[in-house]
This record gives structure tokens, sequence and C-alpha cells, in this order.
């Protein structure tokens, strides 16, 4: 019994975890950025969101929580995190857009998608 509920519970995450992605790429289409690719992997990790504006790709993490108690969303970006993201956005950068600038940006949503947040260059690469 616990089995199907820890299975279902994994599922009814994943499936949230998409919703909002999707829920985070509208927004920021509707901000006038332009999706390039969502949900790359390279052998270091994923990156949910590669957007565009002008020359520069932007490489977005979402993240939802369902409250701030333990500091929120975008507060659980962690620095290991970071660090798996910048090398996934390296790589990605190095194969298909080696001459354009790039910046990293996190999208947080919290509760009912009523606080949304969007942190440009919430951290950096370099």
């Amino acid at each position: 019994m616990i089995h199907n509920k820890n299975k279902r519970r994994a599922f009814d995450n994943k499936e949230k975890g998409a919703d909002t992605e999707q829920f985070a790429c509208d927004y920021l289409q509707a901000k006038g950025l332009q999706l390039v690719q969502r949900n790359f992997f390279s052998r270091y990790g994923e990156i949910d969101l590669i957007m565009r504006a002008g020359d520069t790709l932007i490489f977005v993490e979402v993240r939802y929580r369902n409250n701030n108690t333990f500091g929120g969303a975008a507060a659980s970006v962690t620095p290991a995190k970071q660090q798996r993201i910048i090398k996934t956005a390296l790589a990605y950068q190095q194969r298909y857009a080696p001459q354009d600038g790039m910046r990293f940006d996190v999208v947080a949503v919290e509760g009912d998608r009523s606080k949304v947040e969007w942190v440009q260059n919430a951290f950096t690469g370099f």
C-alpha cells in the first residue's frame, strides 16, 4: 500500500513540475523572451528552460514551493545546483551557440501561483 502511495506522489510531483515549467515558460514569453528549448539534459544535469533575448541565451531554473517555510522557491537553488546548471549551460552553449552571451535566471512560483518571482541574473557562471 505504501509503495503505491509513493509512486502516486512521485507522479503528482512530476506532473506539478511540468505544469509549473509550462506556466513559467508562458510567463517569460509574455515578458518578451523566446523559447529555445525545454528540459535540456547533459551529463552534468538538466536545464528547465532555455530562452533567448536578442543574442543572449537565458538558462532558467524553475522552482515551485507550496509555501515559503524554508526560505521559499528561489532560496532552494543551492550553490551545488547552480554549479550543475552552469556546467550544463556551458555544454549547451559550446555545442549550439558559441557566439551568444549567457545569463542565469530563476522563476520561483509559490502556492497557488499568486506569487511569481522572476530573478534575472540570479547567479553568475564566472
